[in-house]
């Protein structure tokens, strides 16, 4: 398997492939600990262009039934018209506006994140892993990105206050990924 750092040789179309990509999320709980949580049904695609990444562009549509944060019980409750309202809002997703190289390995990719019917602007910060052909053929890249949103924007606002003060669920949330994507064709 060979890799390579450089991001002007992988220019095409790429699907990512969920059996090794992550999707994943961190809320502060209780004002004491952090939940970690992820999906585990979504498809996305990337456009990459090497030669000049702001004409990059990525797609991602994420099944909120499918959240999974260890806990049924906790799941059930995201799932429920307290939070994500599956039922009416089955899905997520992140349609790119822009991309921008941020020196080296580094790239912001800016887009519309879409949950409960509300869109708003996010701003991720990537790093490109390289790139590789896998064993059984395929060509592959990988970036780890990371954001932050205020769910209270996209009007998840249930919460409940704390004995102690400070609130059960934060409201920043992280969002964190791990992408591998196969180039098509």
């Amino acid at each position: 398997m060979s890799s390579t750092p450089d991001l002007a040789t992988v220019t095409g179309e790429y699907t990512i492939d969920p059996a090794h990509t992550t999707i994943g999320f961190t809320a502060r709980h209780a004002m004491v600990t952090n939940v970690k949580g992820k999906f585990l049904d979504f498809s996305g695609t990337l456009h990459l262009d090497g030669g000049d990444p702001s004409r990059s562009t990525a797609s991602l549509d994420v099944t909120m039934d499918s959240i999974d944060t260890g806990s049924p019980d906790r799941d059930g409750h995201l799932k429920s018209s307290d939070f994500f309202k599956t039922d009416e809002f089955p899905t997520m997703t992140f349609r790119s506006t822009g991309a921008e190289s941020l020196g080296g390995d580094d790239y912001r990719i800016t887009g519309d994140l879409t949950i409960l019917g509300t869109t708003k602007p996010l701003a991720i910060d990537l790093e490109f892993n390289g790139a590789a052909k896998d064993p059984f053929g395929n060509e592959r890249v990988g970036f780890e990105g990371k954001a932050e949103i205020k769910r209270s924007e996209w009007g998840l606002t249930w919460n409940a206050a704390l004995e102690t003060g400070g609130v059960l669920v934060s409201d920043k949330i992280k969002l964190n990924f791990d992408i591998s994507a196969i180039r098509q064709g």
